[in-house]
């Protein structure tokens, strides 16, 4: 079962992924844990890129095509194997990023955002995809706080995280049979139960789908 968690900045996602792998691995769950950009070698060098502050003057375009081409690597090394073996794939963003942060956030199309995600993922879409949500400015606030390392992305204005996040909640109207969302403004014990009731929800279903 493949399945992703996305949020605007400062939602948890990082801590909260890394929870609910071991948990899930404390109930005899194989489990792969990966993020994107990056989870392969070649994709953490294309996250570096695009993350370095220093590259203020790179355009929407070039972003975007970094990203699908960390996406593709991930998904055809990582990914795909890792589901064919029978694991749990938990990824920290995936695809869904590309349409809140390049299409609402940068404002490209967004039927060209998705034909390029289908070519990068081979049509490959997560089973479940959870929205840890939190207001922006809050989200932000969390995040310069916490003393985590400001990349280039979180460093646009307030105005472009908000696109980004009526993205997400767009993305979640549309597909609500794969999208849940989980207010992540509360604390993080209270966060990390409703992350494991709805993941483990949804794997009893799913795995009742195969028999």
């Amino acid at each position: 079962m493949f399945i992703t968690l996305e949020g605007p900045e400062g939602s948890g996602k990082s801590s909260q992924i890394g929870l609910l792998t071991a948990y899930l691995r404390e109930q005899g769950l194989a489990v792969v844990q990966t993020r994107e950009p990056g989870g392969t070698r070649i994709g953490d060098q294309i996250r570096a890129c695009l993350h370095d502050v220093a590259n203020g003057e790179m355009t929407a375009v070039t972003e975007v095509l970094l990203y699908a081409a960390s996406r593709a690597q991930h998904v055809e090394e990582l990914i795909r194997p890792a589901l064919a073996a029978g694991k749990i794939v938990l990824c920290d963003r995936f695809a869904d990023s590309t349409i809140a942060y390049q299409g609402y956030g940068r404002a490209l199309n967004l039927s060209d955002l998705h034909t390029l995600t289908r070519i990068a993922t081979g049509g490959l879409s997560p089973h479940l995809t959870i929205l840890l949500d939190i207001d922006v400015e809050r989200g932000l606030a969390r995040r310069q706080s916490g003393g985590d390392e400001m990349n280039r992305l979180d460093l646009e204005a307030v105005s472009f995280h908000q696109r980004v996040r009526q993205g997400y909640h767009a993305l979640a109207a549309n597909d609500p049979q794969r999208w849940v969302t989980i207010n992540a403004d509360r604390p993080k014990t209270n966060v990390q139960a409703d992350l494991q009731r709805v993941v483990m929800d949804h794997l009893r279903q799913y795995q009742a789908s195969l028999v």
